[in-house]
């Protein structure tokens, strides 16, 4: 493979999981942030590595690899620590990722809750913001006046502590756009073509300091920014899954190979509207027995409290509201213990539909359903092991997410990021971009 910095060399780069291609006309400098970009995103996927084994995992020859690593700890992206000796040889030297250069921001609007995290590249938040709401009875305006409130604290904290905001991703609990970036429909919250990243951005525009800009603001699917979280490369049975994203509702994404399936206009994973009960409840979407019915927050609070119950009232967040749950069912309170029951019982009938049609590795339970995970899991396997056609329900685990409630907002955070992760030097323009902090 020809120099990076050579014009007229065909530039393909790739490990176990990515692949750079640039045009052999390409600009020799996009060749060399393309792996500039492939080497931070393998170090953040699998952990420190030597030079050596980056280079012999992206193909790259081992001075290439050397000089690309040294351009990003010039851009303050990684370090090289002496790992200590091995044996009577040369000490070992381990590239890893530097925390606290760079942050993107997630946030997330539900019907009972809006949610903010800054994520710097090595993973630590940087700030984390939640507070509960009655996104029924609140105007798509005052919604989102609160979240920019929030997204203007976690920025206000990123620049007190230095770190770049390569930019924010707003998760929503319904129909996205991708290409407009508009709210289509959000049911629960009774939403229908709100243009939510513009009103942010617009929001954070006018209490901007002067001269201030702010980061670029995209919307996604809230259960599609779970799904990103989720994703693990030292995890097989985690390239093909499905993960079941409970909120007051249910959202979920398929991923395929290793990457999030969109569909072909961006609106797969909108599971929660599968039929699984003719007979039931009214849907928010205005259809009758949706899977979300029976498995949402929603369903499980009628199920296991009173309409008065403390546990109900919408100004607690979802933590406040699930940790009084999980006490109870600790408690081995009857009534808790039977609505888990029972919503673990659908929840495994419409995951044997998603795992007969997909036989996905692993099912994860995330969201509320994360925090649930030891009372909902064992019923989820049960009808998985009645319902699935395969034996041992199609070799299809079932597991708990690690992030829960905090998910879709990680998952947004991680978005956020991309820019960099694709294109390390772009992290030299942040500073100047975002007021010069740094």
């Amino acid at each position: 493979m020809g120099d990076p910095h050579e014009p007229g060399q065909e530039a393909t780069v790739r490990d176990a999981d990515i692949t750079v291609r640039v045009s052999a006309t390409a600009d020799p400098a996009a060749v060399r942030s393309a792996r500039m970009g492939l080497l931070l995103r393998s170090l953040r996927e699998r952990g420190p590595r030597s030079r050596g084994r980056l280079a012999e995992e992206t193909g790259l020859t081992r001075t290439v690899a050397t000089g690309l690593v040294d351009e990003l700890a010039e851009l303050g992206l990684v370090s090289c620590e002496d790992a200590g000796r091995r044996g009577a040889g040369r000490p070992g030297v381990q590239v890893r990722i530097v925390g606290g250069s760079v942050c993107g921001v997630g946030a997330e609007i539900n019907v009972d809750h809006l949610a903010v995290v800054a994520v710097d590249l090595a993973g630590s938040v940087i700030a984390e913001f939640r507070r509960g709401i009655d996104g029924r009875r609140l105007p798509p305006e005052g919604v989102l006046a609160e979240l920019a409130g929030l997204v203007a604290d976690a920025l206000a904290e990123a620049r007190t502590a230095g770190v770049a905001v390569a930019g924010i991703t707003v998760g929503v609990a319904g129909l996205v756009d991708t290409a407009t970036q508009r709210v289509t429909l959000a049911p629960n919250l009774g939403w229908r073509d709100i243009d939510a990243a513009e009103d942010v951005r617009l929001r954070l525009t006018a209490t901007a300091e002067p001269g201030r800009p702010v980061p670029p603001v995209r919307l996604a699917n809230e259960a599609t920014l779970a799904a990103t979280a989720e994703l693990d490369p030292a995890d097989a049975d985690r390239a093909d899954m499905v993960v079941l994203y409970g909120e007051v509702g249910l959202g979920g994404a398929v991923v395929s190979g290793g990457r999030v399936a969109p569909g072909r206009h961006g609106w797969a994973g909108e599971i929660g509207h599968l039929p699984v009960d003719p007979r039931g409840r009214l849907c928010g979407c205005g259809r009758t027995g949706c899977w979300e019915t029976v498995v949402g927050l929603r369903a499980l609070l009628e199920a296991a409290t009173d309409s008065d119950d403390p546990v109900r009232d919408p100004v607690l967040t979802l933590e406040e509201r699930l940790a009084t749950l999980v006490e109870r069912a600790r408690l081995a309170d009857g009534r808790t213990l039977a609505a888990l029951d029972e919503v673990g019982t659908w929840l495994g009938t419409g995951a044997a539909v998603l795992v007969n049609t997909l036989n996905p590795g692993t099912v994860v339970l995330s969201g509320y359903f994360a925090v649930l995970g030891e009372w909902l899991r064992p019923a989820v396997e049960a009808r998985l092991a009645a319902d699935v056609l395969a034996p041992r329900a199609g070799g299809t685990r079932v597991a708990i997410s690690a992030f829960g409630p905090t998910a879709a907002v990680r998952g947004g955070a991680l978005v956020s990021l991309e820019p960099v992760l694709s294109d390390p030097t772009v992290l030299a323009d942040l500073p100047e971009l975002h007021g010069g902090t740094r």
